[in-house]
């Protein structure tokens, strides 16, 4: 059964949502399997990357914000501020899917890597992400 997962979010980013993940493995479904998860939102994306040094995540963040900036002037959505356009964006050329493999009950990650929420305005709030568990 589907299950959500709220994840507060305090601006422009890569949240790590890893832990909150594996909480919701815990009785879930079967011990191997896939995890399927999906965000609700289209100003935000999931991946998989990096979890040991914050400096890929910062480089990452400022290299798409480089290629994706705020203002621009080809942009004509642009009631909900300067930075929605471009979440859309980043959004689309991200994932708002993705599939992990589960083996004995946990996310078969590998050692460097975690499960991100890319939070791609400035937004403050929450942010929901489904989570299912298939054999």
């Amino acid at each position: 059964m589907p299950t959500c997962i709220s994840i507060d979010v305090d601006g422009q980013g890569l949240h790590d949502i890893t832990d909150a993940v594996r909480a919701e493995l815990r009785g879930q479904g079967p011990d191997d399997g896939v995890c399927h998860l999906f965000i609700q939102h289209t100003s935000a994306s999931l991946l998989v990357q990096e979890n040991y040094d914050p400096s890929a995540r910062h480089d990452l963040e400022r290299w798409m914000n480089r290629l994706v900036p705020e203002n621009d002037p080809l942009y004509t959505h642009t009631a909900e501020g300067p930075d929605d356009m471009p979440a859309h964006i980043k959004a689309s050329l991200t994932a708002t899917s993705l599939a992990i493999p589960v083996m004995d009950g946990q996310l078969a990650l590998g050692t460097w890597q975690g499960v991100f929420l890319w939070e791609h305005r400035h937004y403050r709030g929450r942010r929901n992400v489904i989570v299912h568990v298939s054999a």
